[in-house]
């Protein structure tokens, strides 16, 4: 059997796979985001060792007489976050997140520094990535980087934790901005524009390839066999995308999770950094991928539902009894409360409501925060079919998944098929899970196979017809709001 870990921004998540792929156990435990300063998002790394913990204890009570057959673990992670380490393995700090934008101006200094960043990188420098972080801490936290040894993504800490090995996988270490995303290895060239060096980075696997082994001391404590091996993982996206069986050139989904991604499987390395496109690799050899990126998504429901005092389930069922007509007369709601990615790689972007009038339900204002997020999306194919990229249809995945009115909407606003799949909430735990069993030596055609059909949402034309005007509107308020700024 198989044990996937996936450690996301709000909760670290596990499950089981059997011999034959089915999940046969799964568990959460939920993680808190401290913003001590406007533009901030750290998470403490121990907290998420804690968490592994927990949730390792109850998928082992879960299946007490499988568990001692599990042969491989797999690992997902949350991309982009600095983990910072001294000589002794000591946490310096805080890990800062993927969401943290407070080095919008050290990557204006590491595009200056770095000319050949976008060749090599793929990648436009965006707060969001791991070497403007370390471009910060050098800036302003210079007596922590004099002692960083080593520095780690999120996953990588677990696996460390696990085995005491420094290794990454060329999918998340594509988000860096230090790898030379073709030649799938670190580039000095960027390394040194950020003053750091290749032997503070870890060591490079695919994702399906062995890293190392279980510790014996966290074997014992697990339970498990000290030769359970551990396999190179990926990045969240990457993970997710094995997960539903996006590994062949035209595939692609829409994870609708913390933060927003329209993923495509590429051939080849095929960048596009001008319009805020990501190019990284995938976690299998040979493979690369397009992402659009919205840095808000279902944690714009979850946020709106927090300030209403309302469940997700309860205001889901209110915006579904909404008429079309309703539907169009409701506020637009621009989703961005933690700044943008693609395309306007804009950190000072701010969410917003327009259009409230004194007889606004909250069921509108529930629409609108799905549809601005459609509307995210919908930018995001925009700028991808600039780059060659052409998609029919699309599976979705992450917790948004759940809401038949929120895929119906994206289907209409993208004018794209779009196919929901059991087990399509599991993402990246059921894809780390994947890469560990491929790691052990399975077969890649019975592994990365698509999760069978849960429903299918053809978009609706005159639908689609009424967001395209919507659409059109909502695209000039944020125009309206740069323009503010100026």
């Amino acid at each position: 059997m198989y044990l996937g870990l996936d450690l996301g921004t709000s909760e670290i998540k596990a499950l089981v796979l059997d011999a034959e792929g089915k999940v046969i156990a799964s568990a959460g435990e939920a993680l808190e985001v401290q913003r001590p300063r406007p533009h901030w998002s750290e998470q403490r790394p121990d907290d998420w060792w804690k968490a592994t913990q927990k949730v390792v204890a109850r998928l082992r009570d879960q299946v007490p007489q499988a568990w001692a057959n599990i042969v491989a673990i797999g690992l997902s992670g949350q991309m982009h976050g600095a983990v910072l380490l001294g000589r002794e393995g000591e946490v310096l700090r805080p890990a800062i997140l993927w969401n943290d934008t407070r080095s919008a101006r050290e990557c204006e200094l590491l595009t200056q520094a770095a000319p050949q960043l976008h060749q090599l990188a793929g990648n436009l420098a965006m707060p969001g990535f791991t070497a403007p972080k370390l471009l910060w801490v050098a800036r302003h936290e210079p007596e922590i980087f004099s002692q960083i040894a080593t520095v780690l993504l999120p996953k990588d800490y677990l696996r460390w934790k696990m085995s005491g090995d420094k290794v990454s996988d060329m999918s998340d270490a594509a988000g860096t901005l230090w790898l030379d995303v073709a030649k799938r290895d670190w580039s000095d060239t960027l390394l040194d524009a950020c003053g750091l060096s290749r032997d503070q980075m870890p060591r490079l696997v695919e994702g399906s390839a062995v890293s190392g082994v279980l510790n014996r001391d966290i074997a014992r404590a697990w339970g498990l066999n000290s030769e359970v091996i551990i396999a190179g993982g990926g990045g969240d996206n990457a993970a997710s995308a094995i997960g539903i069986g996006a590994v062949e050139p035209g595939d692609a989904f829409i994870s609708l999770g913390t933060s927003g991604v329209l993923f495509a499987v590429n051939p080849s390395f095929s960048p596009n950094p001008n319009s805020a496109v990501h190019a990284f690799c995938h976690a299998l050899p040979d493979r690369w991928h397009q992402m659009s990126v919205m840095l808000t998504a279902a944690s714009a429901l979850r946020w709106y539902c927090q300030l209403i005092g309302s469940h997700e389930t309860t205001l889901l069922a209110e915006v579904a009894q909404l008429t079309q007509a309703e539907k169009r007369q409701a506020p637009l709601f621009l989703p961005y409360l933690s700044g943008e990615r693609t395309p306007h790689n804009d950190p000072l972007a701010v969410g917003a409501f327009h259009g409230m009038t004194h007889s606004t339900q909250r069921a509108a204002l529930g629409y609108a925060v799905l549809e601005g997020v459609a509307f995210g999306m919908a930018d995001g194919l925009s700028v991808l079919k600039q780059s060659g990229t052409q998609l029919s249809q699309c599976s979705l995945v992450g917790g948004g998944a759940r809401s038949d009115e929120w895929a119906q909407l994206i289907a209409d606003a993208l004018n794209l098929t779009i196919t929901t799949h059991q087990d399509g909430e599991a993402g990246g735990a059921l894809g780390a899970a994947r890469l560990g069993w491929l790691a052990a030596g399975g077969e890649q055609s019975k592994v990365c196979r698509k999760p069978l059909t849960k429903k299918t949402f053809s978009p609706d034309t005159a639908r689609h017809q009424v967001l395209q005007s919507r659409l059109a509107t909502w695209r000039k308020l944020y125009q309206q709001q740069v323009e503010l700024r100026r």
